[in-house]
Formats: structure tokens, sequence, C-alpha cells
């Protein structure tokens, strides 16, 4: 009779196997540190921040953050998407301005919204993007859009304002959605719900969503909240 090697592993003593979650841990932090020191902020700055302003509570999401965008870096721009989306919608809960900022409307940078654990529309799209593009996903690729959204009520639909986070492959491509409101990210096209308004990023302000080579309809002066964003998040460490 024919027999064949087994194709299990050799069984390890434990030493041997503590010592290779050790070796494998450390070159986690390697990774991380390597990323944070060429690519994104000083985590040990964000956590200062962080701590002045809102206390130690969050320490751990932050970190959990800062692992996650670091291990992104390598991935599929589709498994960035997938893993970011969940990260905010599993660990941010969704609140209003008023109730988290004392304003009428407030947006929020990604350290703002992880040091409070809340947020409104606006703030995940912003801290997605962000996100993203700390794991290299390019400024072009991406859109925050305004959005008018169906929601339904007693006595049929309400139309409110609304932000979401929109992907594009290629400047033909059509955008994949990140949102708040799903758990799932989607064509643009099966989000019958959603009517665009206009879009922006870090290069400009842009008419509707088609397209990311468009010209822009007008410089981000115009859009005075996300400029002032931009100026805070530098600030706080992000570039």
């Amino acid at each position: 009779m024919l027999t064949f090697p087994s194709l299990a592993p050799p069984r390890r003593a434990p030493a041997a196997r503590a010592a290779i979650v050790q070796v494998c841990v450390a070159a986690t932090l390697l990774l991380i540190a390597s990323w944070y020191a060429t690519a994104g902020p000083d985590l040990a700055l964000l956590q200062q921040q962080l701590v002045a302003r809102f206390g130690p509570a969050r320490i751990n999401l932050l970190h959990d953050w800062g692992r996650l965008v670091a291990s992104a870096s390598t991935l599929s721009d589709a498994e960035k998407l997938r893993r970011i989306n969940d990260f905010f919608n599993q660990n941010i809960g969704f609140d209003d301005d008023r109730a988290i900022w004392q304003e009428s409307d407030y947006w929020a940078t990604p350290l703002e919204t992880i040091g409070r654990g809340r947020g409104d529309c606006e703030d995940f799209a912003i801290a997605k993007y962000f996100s993203l593009q700390l794991a290299g996903v390019p400024v072009r690729k991406m859109r925050l859009i305004y959005v008018r959204a169906s929601t339904p009520t007693a006595t049929g639909t309400a139309q409110q304002a609304h932000m979401v986070l929109a992907y594009y492959a290629n400047a033909r491509a059509e955008p994949v959605l990140l949102d708040n409101l799903q758990g799932s990210i989607q064509p643009a096209s099966r989000r019958r719900d959603l009517q665009p308004v206009f879009s922006f990023n870090g290069e400009g302000i842009y008419p509707g969503i088609a397209g990311t080579t468009t010209a822009s309809a007008g410089p981000l002066g115009r859009l005075s909240r996300w400029e002032r964003l931009l100026q805070r998040a530098r600030s706080e460490g992000f570039h």
C-alpha cells in the first residue's frame, strides 16, 4: 500500500509557538511604526491630543484605527474600502451635531470623531476619506458627495441632507458609495434613494458626481467648512 506523508504542519513545543507569536507581533509593530514614520500622522501626538481634549476612554479605539490604516496600506483598494467602511460603521455611534458639539453644523476631523465616539453623516464620510488617503488611496479617486436622501415616514417619504463618500476605480468608472446608513458598499446606480447635489475632495468642488477628471466648479474656498476642517486636520498632524 502506498502511503503519503502528512501535510499537517509539524507540532511545535509551547515555547517554540510562543517565540513564533512574538516574532509575528514584532514584525507587525515594525510595519506599523515604519508606516507612521513615512506616511501616517504621529500616533503619539494624536494620542496626546485625544487625551487632552476627550480623556483616555478611547485610546484603544485610536490605536485600533492606527493599526487598521497601517495594515490596509498593503491591501487592494477594494479591501481597503471594506475594512475602513466597516471600522467606522461598527465603532462610531450616530448622533447629531447639536448633541455632540452644541452646534447646528460642525464637521469633525477623524481625531475628533474617534475622540467623541460619535458623529453625523459628514463625520463618517470625512473620517473614511482621510483614512483611505492614509492607506494609499489617491485623492483623485475619492469624493465627498452631498446628496438628498429619501427616507420613509409614516405618511410617505421625506428628503434630508446627507453625505456619502464615493470611490472611483478610474475616471470612467461608476462610483461605489460608502455610507453610514447602509453597511454594504454599493454602486451609485443601486442607491436610488440618493439624489446627488455636488461633490468635492482635496482638489476642488465638482458639479454632480460623474468622472473624477471633470473640471472643478470652483476653489475650495467656496466650501468654508471643508477648508476650515482641512486646516484643523493639518494642525492635528494629518497630511
